[in-house]
């Protein structure tokens, strides 16, 4: 077995079951009718489970973007060109773009990794330079990337949550950037959901109606093309994926393998997590998840994984942003569970049984 291999096998660190129920206790003990606070609640115990503690936070965060470029776009799936891509991760560099916003206000850790753009970048600060290939190749006519790549990209971002886990963070957020990476992700979501593309493709970075369907046929043609080859979720990832959507499936298992709880974007991000769960089940206890993308595919991916977002307020913008605007109610959901006195302590009257 190889090293990359032993490592998919390892499991996933289990829940705190003693923490988890304490906190449901003084969830019930809190003065507030049981269940008032919806699922403010919900976060609060489940964050103690998972970070082990009786007292929940979310003061350091890491919020990551993976950026890369896509074959695909190739046939005229995005309304953007190519060259947005490395021209977002100037302007997340330079701290022009909405996450870069979301991070300051919400006083979160903001990292660039550009995983495979078509154009070698300059330096730049605050991004790290991890490129695999110029690009994925088209997955309309071949495999997105070989199984070496696919590794090599899983490998980085799995590394990388290392150094995250190492440096004391609480949460981390995982985003992306490429144009052509809803492509990728519907592709994806298809194969693990046996969905033809029309019941899932939407306009991405905004493309009209004749252009979806444009897009839909893209991805049935790539499909039935692979179809021999879609046997597990690895192989799916490698056919129809990109190197930004393999670094955070590779990331979601690497923070759930240790111990390290994760607030789930929108759509790419949520397909890379049920990449990450059909690799793994146990991972997905780790997940909690920020908001319903207003991209089709989003509702049928967060049913596949029992999933209840925080938000749905019609964000579709990716880059983490859905998952560090819902940031503010994981921290106001902490600080309810830690600072609201008990009945006892209010010398306030309990509900009559």
């Amino acid at each position: 077995m190889t090293d990359f291999e032993q490592w998919l096998a390892h499991p996933v660190k289990k829940i705190n079951q003693q923490f988890l129920d304490q906190a449901l206790a003084r969830q019930q003990q809190l003065t507030k009718p049981a269940g008032s606070l919806g699922q403010l609640e919900n976060v609060a115990t489940k964050l103690a489970g998972l970070q082990g503690t009786a007292h929940p936070r979310v003061d350091y965060v890491q919020i990551t973007i993976f950026a890369a470029d896509h074959g695909i776009v190739e046939e005229g799936v995005s309304a953007f060109p190519q060259a947005v891509t490395a021209e977002m991760i100037r302007n997340f560099s330079r701290g022009g773009a909405a996450i870069s916003v979301l991070a300051e206000e919400t006083d979160s850790d903001l990292s660039v990794i550009n995983m495979g753009t078509v154009a070698e970048l300059e330096q730049l600060e605050h991004v790290e330079d991890e490129r695999i290939s110029a690009g994925t190749a088209n997955f309309l006519h071949q495999a997105a990337m070989t199984m070496q790549q696919c590794q090599q990209a899983m490998n980085v971002a799995r590394f990388y949550i290392d150094e995250v886990k190492e440096s004391g963070k609480q949460l981390f957020i995982g985003g992306e950037m490429g144009i052509g990476n809803t492509s990728s992700a519907t592709a994806i979501a298809c194969a693990l959901l046996n969905r033809p593309a029309a019941e899932l493709v939407g306009p991405g970075t905004g493309l009209d109606q004749s252009a979806v369907q444009h897009k839909a046929n893209i991805i049935d043609q790539a499909l039935a093309q692979h179809q021999s080859q879609l046997t597990s979720p690895l192989t799916i990832l490698q056919y129809l994926g990109g190197f930004e959507i393999a670094a955070l499936t590779a990331s979601y298992l690497q923070c759930a393998k240790l111990g390290l709880p994760m607030l789930i974007d929108g759509f790419i991000s949520s397909v890379a997590a049920l990449v990450a769960q059909r690799i793994n089940p146990d991972c997905q206890h780790w997940f909690l998840f920020s908001h319903c993308s207003a991209e089709p595919g989003h509702q049928y991916v967060l049913a596949e994984l029992k999933a209840e977002p925080l938000l749905n307020i019609g964000m579709r913008l990716g880059e983490g942003s859905g998952a560090a605007v819902a940031l503010a109610l994981l921290k106001l959901s902490c600080s309810l569970h830690n600072d609201m006195a008990t009945f006892a302590e209010a010398t306030v009257s309990e509900k009559s049984s």
